[in-house]
């Protein structure tokens, strides 16, 4: 029988902790919830929360008047506040503090940045249309510019959309690698950049990527759980692969192929951030179940 472990660090973040706790208590309450956006990404835990009740929507003009949504873990722009009391809808504010944190300090640095007559620039390390760098971006009106790699940042200086003659102060987005965080700081501070560099990857995050490596080291065959559209579960499934080229993506059990395990004798089990524990669980079983 295959020796089947559970990464004891994966599983949801207190962040979307906080979030689907507040949904489920809600639906408990009134039996029906708006969620603008996925309130995690993972397919199998938006089906699970789906039957209890939680519709989601893409614009909070899908929302009936006087109906209550739930703003999720990554966080708004002050624009989906305004737009939800212009409406009349109740909020259920779940930003993860972190996130909020991040949005506060985005703003003090455009303020720093732009008092007195002086000009600087925002950048922010994340992917591009994410939800959570939408709501950065909306602390300024979109006046920040978004680098998802060293590529697109040398694409940026060539094209003068990156002044290294200004002062310029860098944020990441909560759930990027710290690893490339800071090789996107590196290459600026190497071409002479003027830069303030905020540590804003969420330290639960970041902790877990040197715990994952030698998690991923210690397996034959690595099953990393998550959903298609979760950007940390790109970030922690690739880190994985790095380390262990037996790394395999998958969503749940249905994804499972018994040819994977061949010749192996421990199979590791984790996750992403929005990974539920549950879903964990319940691939390691099917795992230990199969017949090669």
């Amino acid at each position: 029988m295959l020796n089947v472990e559970i990464d004891p660090g994966s599983g949801f973040c207190g962040g979307v902790i906080r979030a689907i706790t507040c949904a489920e208590q809600t639906l408990s309450d009134i039996g029906k919830l708006y969620s603008l956006g996925d309130i995690v990404h993972n397919e199998e835990e938006l089906a699970r929360l789906k039957k209890q009740g939680l519709v989601t929507i893409n614009q909070l003009s899908q929302v009936p008047e006087g109906e209550t949504v739930l703003i999720r873990a990554h966080g708004e722009p002050p624009s989906t506040y305004e737009e939800a009391a212009r409406r009349c809808l109740s909020v259920i504010d779940c930003s993860c503090p972190v996130v909020l944190l991040l949005q506060r300090n985005i703003r003090e640095a455009y303020a720093r940045l732009h008092s007195d007559g002086r000009h600087g620039q925002v950048l922010i390390f994340g992917r591009v249309g994410h939800a959570e760098v939408l709501g950065l971006l909306g602390q300024v009106d979109g006046d920040a510019l978004v680098i998802e790699d060293v590529a697109m940042l040398e694409s940026a200086l060539a094209k003068g959309t990156v002044d290294l003659s200004q002062p310029i102060e860098i944020f990441s987005q909560t759930t990027k690698s710290p690893r490339e965080y800071s090789d996107i700081c590196d290459f600026l501070t190497a071409r002479g950049a003027h830069l303030t560099v905020h540590d804003t990857v969420c330290a639960q995050v970041a902790s877990r990527h040197q715990k994952l490596t030698a998690f991923a080291a210690a397996h034959d065959v690595i099953l990393f759980v998550s959903g298609k559209q979760s950007s940390n579960g790109k970030v922690l499934s690739n880190l994985c692969r790095r380390v262990n080229t037996h790394t395999y993506l998958v969503g749940g059990v249905g994804d499972l192929d018994a040819s994977w395990f061949r010749d192996s004798q421990s199979v590791g089990v984790c996750g992403a951030t929005s990974t539920p524990k549950w879903l964990l669980e319940e691939v390691a079983e099917a795992v230990r179940n199969l017949i090669i």
